[in-house]
């Protein structure tokens, strides 16, 4: 998706949301440091995630500019590998389910599936296409074969979401849409930790997300209500909630990262947290990729965000490399079609300044 203006005008757009990520990644990291001193708090772990999503992002524009195929490609079995080599992602107690490091694995496995297919769409043979696509329904198959069903729905969804996206003329709709997704499942969050949830449908849906779960972020509300502005610091909500202190094997999470934001680092810290997503929305709608490959890397990330709303997800190191890997994937621009636009562009400029 070039513009008339050619090169030029790319590298306007990527230095733009660069810029960008480089000021909202900047401030969660200040922010962090701030309510800690504050408060006594922890931020060892925002800063571990901050980096870990810098430094994928870093490698997928990198890798992705060399090799716009097998570098997604390579993404896509990397996450795969992972989740079969190492089922729980973290050292540390496991926790049993319905609280374990299920969230994770099925975080991974939609990054991958994202990753497969947007090395589909930057494929140019249509058997290669074809095959990587195959993969990518792989990936949905591996993780019910896991017995991850919120995997199987995420990795199903992007595969959906993704075939959708070649017959997406507006991109920029497209975007708008995942983020008023990722909004509502936020919102609806909240909705049941507060009790707002009208109708039969709260007995329904508390049961699924569990009590225990629904306790820890109503706990989070009252340690936000306490500092709105600043929270009750970084990496302290397991030693201040009541429920997480009374559960014999706690990893200290409130399990949803917009709740565990506003317990630990107020209202700002989950403003924070929404621009982050905010950020690699922008810089896929701002890409020089096709359409396809912009919103597919967008549901992958919005089924990221889906499943961190519920879940301790963004906890874990492996999670938050990929989301910044795919983002510098889709964001990356191929140094073999800049190069060809340079020299297209320098011949241009020839013929028009001939006689």
């Amino acid at each position: 998706m070039t513009s008339a203006s050619g090169p030029d005008a790319d590298g306007d757009r990527r230095n733009v949301s660069d810029a960008a990520g480089v000021v909202v990644l900047g401030a969660c990291a200040a922010w962090s440091l701030i309510s800690a001193a504050v408060h006594d708090g922890r931020p060892e772990g925002v800063l571990l995630a901050i980096l870990a999503v810098a430094a994928g992002y870093a490698a997928g524009r990198i890798s992705g500019a060399l090799l716009p195929v097998a570098a997604p490609c390579a993404g896509a079995l990397a996450g795969v590998a992972l989740t079969l080599s190492v089922p729980h992602l973290s050292p540390g107690p496991q926790i049993v389910a319905p609280l374990g490091h299920a969230g994770a694995t099925a975080a991974v496995l939609a990054l991958a599936a994202g990753a497969a297919c947007c090395a589909a769409w930057a494929a140019s043979a249509p058997a290669l296409r074809l095959g990587l696509r195959a993969l990518a329904v792989a990936i949905a198959v591996t993780a019910a074969a896991l017995g991850s069903t919120i995997g199987f729905v995420t990795c199903t969804a992007v595969v959906l979401c993704s075939l959708a996206a070649g017959h997406v003329r507006n991109r920029g709709a497209g975007i708008a849409a995942l983020a008023l997704t990722a909004i509502s499942i936020t919102a609806l969050t909240w909705a049941v930790a507060a009790s707002a949830v009208p109708g039969g449908f709260a007995p329904w849906l508390e049961n699924q997300l569990t009590p225990h779960r629904i306790q820890l972020w109503q706990d989070a509300l009252h340690l936000a209500s306490e500092d709105l502005a600043l929270g009750a610091g970084p990496g302290r909500f397991g030693e201040l909630s009541t429920t997480a202190t009374g559960t014999l094997l706690s990893d200290g999470k409130p399990h949803s990262a917009p709740f565990q934001q506003a317990a630990e680092q107020g209202v700002v810290g989950v403003l924070l947290l929404a621009g982050a997503f905010c950020w690699m929305l922008f810089a896929l709608w701002r890409t020089a990729h096709p359409t396809p490959v912009a919103l597919t890397a967008g549901a992958a990330l919005t089924a990221l965000a889906a499943i961190a709303a519920v879940g301790n997800a963004l906890s874990f190191t492996a999670v938050s490399v990929g989301a910044g890997l795919l983002a510098g994937l889709a964001t990356a621009r191929p140094i073999a079609d800049e190069s060809s636009e340079r020299e297209t562009d320098t011949r241009a400029r020839g013929d028009r300044s001939a006689p």
